[in-house]
């Protein structure tokens, strides 16, 4: 188990049966780098990422 787990765990145990929207999810992580400036690059990636799921020809699947 990695140390994020527990905060995803929380996230899902806090948040689970709540529905949002991705627009609401950018907001939230805009929101979260204009307060935290470091993580700039990891939301970034998180965010590609995801954003990026269903597409095979960038090789970022969400199997690995």
């Amino acid at each position: 188990m990695y140390f994020t787990d527990r905060g995803i765990e929380e996230l899902e145990r806090r948040r689970g049966e709540d529905e949002v929207s991705l627009a609401w999810l950018a907001d939230q992580l805009r929101a979260f780098v204009d307060l935290h400036p470091e993580f700039e690059i990891p939301v970034d990636r998180l965010a590609t990422w995801l954003a990026r799921l269903d597409d095979d020809e960038d090789g970022w699947t969400d199997d690995g």
